[in-house]
């Protein structure tokens, strides 16, 4: 941007240029002192500049990021004074806005413009995106008959998965147009319908499973709001299904109108999504906060840590490796420890999603330590010259976890998929407690550091490069 500025300002460009050809032709103290003056000006006059844009383009903060707590959301985005004084009074501090959509009620938006996204990070509200588009194939409310999902099987609904794609590119292009940037969640609005319908189940499945992979395609998060007995329901339900072939999003927003301020909903298990819920537990009503009344939903969020992750590392919809049950959310642990067919049944979804990644495990991932999985253990124990056991300890963790990187040297500020490779092989490898972020931090750094002088590596402050990969390949703990 700065590079820009000075390369398309003609005038200074031409003044510049300029200023030599008068201090040679002028040849007078007086008039080289003035020309001097003159380049300093101008130099002065670029810097100043420069810095403007730079500040001016400085990328907001991801959104709605870690956060537990209370949020709001309105059809429309509400004015400059109202949030300030909600900010000051409310207990709220995360709000959802409607940003795209062709069947949102607020259409219009006077107010969310890329400044209020950016005021409105700035002061500390977690924006929750939300999307509008077509609606379940059986929908029964007017207004979204102009715009329903397929429910044509041929294909495996691939007219339904074609409109899932459709509106996420949507969904992405006005995020980018309003300052929210990749890795924010965006959140699909599928409202309420009649989860018995085999058709308008099954493609509402396919379009929001779309929906899913062309987010994280386009490198942002995918997060899906629908009412707990219809859209909650058909997710929750695929994600325990054997061989379930959808994508399932990184976040879900239970709609469950019980007044209770947590994120729990009898329609959905307990064990889908930890730290990736939010819970809609009341609907429209007027609260009144700092002398502004605003016609609100009420929103409880546990999301600890989702929201700023990559989007998994996972194979492409379609692909023999693919499995839905394997995200970013099924994969990531605080501690990955010694597994046997008997002993911590929560390792297996993670054990069997990377060995399916490795190209070991090629059935359907079950969450159940099966013969498949012993044969998988087997086999990558062997690849890596571990012995063969019945069981999968920390040093198989340690060379799984780190497998299929590209050896990137990992400092401070780096991002990527080597980083998420290196904070769980470290979670693994040492103590663990990591925050598996896909950004190479103070507390991954001082893992690193920790890991090397256990293990005999010279201390690199913390860096990770070709010998500690190398030590991470080997299953070194």
């Amino acid at each position: 941007m700065v590079t820009e500025f000075s390369r398309t300002s003609p005038r200074l460009e031409f003044l510049m240029s300029a200023l030599p050809r008068l201090a040679t032709a002028l040849r007078h103290s007086l008039v080289t002192t003035l020309v001097v003056g003159l380049v300093a000006v101008v130099a002065i006059t670029v810097t100043t500049s420069s810095a403007r844009l730079t500040a001016s383009t400085t990328a907001n903060p991801i959104t709605p990021g870690n956060f537990t707590g209370y949020g709001f959301d309105q059809c429309e985005a509400p004015s400059q004074a109202a949030m300030t004084a909600w900010r000051k009074s409310s207990p709220f501090r995360a709000a959802g806005i409607y940003i795209s959509g062709s069947l949102r009620f607020c259409q219009k938006q006077t107010n969310l413009t890329p400044t209020w996204v950016r005021t409105q990070l700035a002061a500390g509200w977690r924006l929750l995106p939300i999307h509008l588009g077509a609606q379940a194939s059986c929908t029964t409310r007017d207004r979204y008959q102009k715009n329903r999902i397929s429910a044509d099987p041929a294909d495996t609904y691939a007219k339904a998965r074609s409109q899932g794609r459709a509106e996420a590119r949507i969904a992405v292009a006005a995020a980018q147009r309003l300052g929210i940037v990749p890795r924010s969640t965006l959140y699909y609005d599928l409202e309420a319908f009649n989860p018995k319908i085999a058709s308008c189940k099954a493609s509402s499945l396919w379009f929001l499973g779309a929906w899913t992979n062309q987010i994280h395609q386009l490198g942002y998060v995918s997060g899906v709001y629908s009412s707990a007995a219809s859209g909650m329901k058909i997710l929750d339900d695929a994600r325990v299904t054997p061989g379930n072939k959808v994508a399932l999003p990184d976040q879900i927003w239970i709609a469950d109108w019980n007044d209770k301020a947590d994120t729990n909903s009898t329609y959905i298990r307990s064990d889908g999504w930890p730290g990736a819920r939010i819970h809609q537990y009341q609907g429209g009503h007027n609260e009144k906060w700092g002398g502004v009344t605003i016609n609100i939903d009420r929103n409880y969020l546990d999301l600890r840590g989702q929201a700023s992750t990559p989007p998994p590392i996972s194979t492409p919809e379609g692909s023999k490796l693919y499995d839905a049950k394997c995200t970013t959310a099924s994969i990531n642990r605080w501690t990955y420890r010694y597994a046997t067919p008997t002993r911590r049944p929560g390792m297996v979804v993670p054990l069997q999603c990377l060995l399916k990644q490795r190209g070991l495990y090629t059935w359907p991932v079950t969450g159940k330590w099966n013969s498949m999985t012993t044969k998988a253990v087997a086999s990558w124990q062997k690849r890596v010259k571990h012995p063969v056991r019945k069981g999968f300890t920390r040093a198989d963790w340690v060379s799984l976890l780190s497998a299929g990187n590209s050896g990137t040297t990992l400092k401070p500020g780096v991002r990527g998929a080597d980083v998420i490779r290196a904070q769980r092989t470290l979670n693994a490898g040492g103590p663990g407690l990591i925050k598996i972020t896909g950004i190479y931090d103070a507390s991954t750094q001082k893992a690193a550091r920790a890991y090397q002088i256990a293990n005999g590596i010279k201390p690199t402050e913390g860096i990770i490069a070709k010998v500690t990969w190398g030590a991470f390949s080997k299953g070194t703990w």
